[in-house]
This record gives structure tokens, C-alpha cells and sequence, in this order.
């Protein structure tokens, strides 16, 4: 938003999110006297909705798929002429998602890898781009859930697989993986992992209890290879990029409980 010109900023902004990019270009517009406009799934949790909306924006909802969010997003800029800001696949937004990883490195020096969420891989090409200047041998890792794989198959086959299930708990990774980032991560990427819902919960709830951080779904992504040695890195620096806190809890302590049930705890 800040690299738009005035005249641009007149027209107002627009994206389409579960969330996480809804409520930043939500303030980054309202910090910069810009009407912004997003449209989310409505299966979204509520705490996402209502704080983009606190940020100033108008939330639109649409039906939880992806074309429904591009097709909705499309007939308003055809309407408003509203200047859309893609949640990943956008070189601005790319760079500006590689600055987690600068601040990462400046805080706590070399490391041996870096694990990141990986939904429309915005962060995970910044993340990238940034370890290659910054950390030229450390290996950067993406984390997906197993009900939304689209990069793994993609990492994997060497051609970007634009289908992808919304059937995961970690709703700020619903989204497919975009054309930029996708080339970025072919050559920088060392590999992209898959974990199970059950996975997901488990190392949320280890973050929370044990650190004390509230972390969302999509966050415990990158921290479940860890936890359930995916990986085989024991012993090594490992960095974690930690991509959001909104949770509501009435859905996630009603997941605990399920999940713990199936392991008859």
C-alpha cells in the first residue's frame, strides 16, 4: 500500500484472505487513508472477520472455496476499480513477508535451517530469498498440512499444481501456491514436508502450554516436523517462523478434546 501512488491510494485496495493478509492490508490502508476491501471465506473463524473489520475494512463474505473468493473479488474491482493486492503472489508482498526471516537471522545469528508455513508460499519464497543473502548454507524448509499439499505435489513434480482441498484446520494455508513464489521456491526451497491434522493440534497445544505463546493452526504447521521428528535434524540450529495468533477457542479446544480422544488419553 505505502508503494502505491496517491492517485492509486484514491481507488481503494482489495484482496482476498482467510485472515492473516486481511487485517495487514486492512491497517496498512487505513495507516495510509485508503479504503480497503476484503472478501472472506465464510467459513473464516469470526475472530479473523471481526478484526479485519476493526482494522477498518469492509468485509465481504463469500463461499469458502477459491474461485468463489476470485470470482466475488473480480465483479468488485470491475465495479470500484479498487486496486487488488494478491496475499502471496506479488514481488512487493514477497519481500515484505522475507523481512520475518531478516529479523529472525539478526536476532539469534546462523542457523542450519529455517521451517516456515506454506500456503500460497509468499512467505516461504521471501524466507528463501532472504536465508540465500543472509545464511547462503542454511536450508529452508515449507510445512503443509496433508489435507492441503498443492506445494508439496508442486515441489515434487516440478509443475504447480493448482488444486487444493480446504479440508485442514490450518485455514490461513487454504490457498493455492502462486506462480511467482513457486519459481522462487523451486530453486531455493530444499524441501516442503507434510504434516496430519492431528499433528497440527498436538503442536499448537505444545506452543501454548509450554512456551506460552498463542499460536494458530497454520503457525503449528512449522513447528509439528519438529515436534514429531519429521526431519531427522536433532542437534541442529533450527530456526521457526511463527505466522499468526488467531484462534477462536471454542473450535480448537473442541479439536483437543477429539484428538485426545483418538489417542485415548
Amino acid at each position: 500500500v505505502a508503494a502505491l501512488t496517491a492517485t492509486e491510494r484514491t481507488r481503494g485496495v482489495i484482496t482476498h484472505s482467510s485472515g492473516n493478509h486481511a487485517q495487514a492490508l486492512a491497517l496498512a490502508a487505513r495507516l495510509h487513508h485508503a479504503r480497503a476491501t476484503v472478501v472472506i471465506p465464510e467459513d473464516a473463524p469470526e475472530i479473523k472477520r471481526l478484526a479485519t473489520a476493526g482494522y477498518g475494512a469492509k468485509v465481504v463474505l463469500c463461499k469458502p472455496n477459491l474461485a468463489a473468493r476470485a470470482k466475488v473479488t473480480a465483479q468488485i474491482v470491475k465495479e470500484t476499480s479498487a486496486i487488488f493486492v494478491s496475499s502471496h503472489d506479488d514481488n512487493q508482498v514477497i519481500a515484505g513477508q522475507g523481512t520475518a526471516a531478516a529479523e529472525l537471522i539478526e536476532d539469534v545469528g546462523d542457523l542450519d535451517y529455517v521451517l516456515v508455513p506454506v500456503g500460497g508460499g509468499g512467505l516461504l519464497a521471501g524466507t528463501a530469498i532472504t536465508a540465500s543473502h543472509l545464511l547462503p548454507k542454511a536450508r529452508v524448509i515449507g510445512c503443509e498440512p496433508a489435507e492441503a499439499d498443492d506445494a508439496y505435489r508442486s515441489f515434487r513434480s516440478g509443475k504447480r499444481v493448482e488444486e487444493v482441498s480446504t479440508n485442514t484446520i490450518a485455514d490461513g494455508l487454504r490457498t493455492t501456491l502462486g506462480v511467482r513464489n513457486f519459481e522462487v521456491i523451486k530453486s531455493r526451497v530444499f524441501d516442503i514436508v507434510r504434516v496430519s491434522e492431528e499433528e497440527i493440534i498436538g503442536a499448537m497445544r505444545y506452543v501454548w502450554e509450554r512456551m506460552k505463546i498463542v499460536i494458530e493452526p497454520s503457525s503449528a504447521v512449522a513447528v509439528a516436523p519438529l515436534l514429531y521428528h519429521h526431519l531427522g535434524i536433532e542437534g541442529r540450529r533450527i530456526g521457526v517462523i511463527l505466522t499468526g495468533g488467531n484462534v477462536e477457542l471454542g473450535p480448537f479446544f473442541k479439536a483437543t478434546f477429539n484428538n485426545r480422544r483418538k489417542k485415548g488419553k
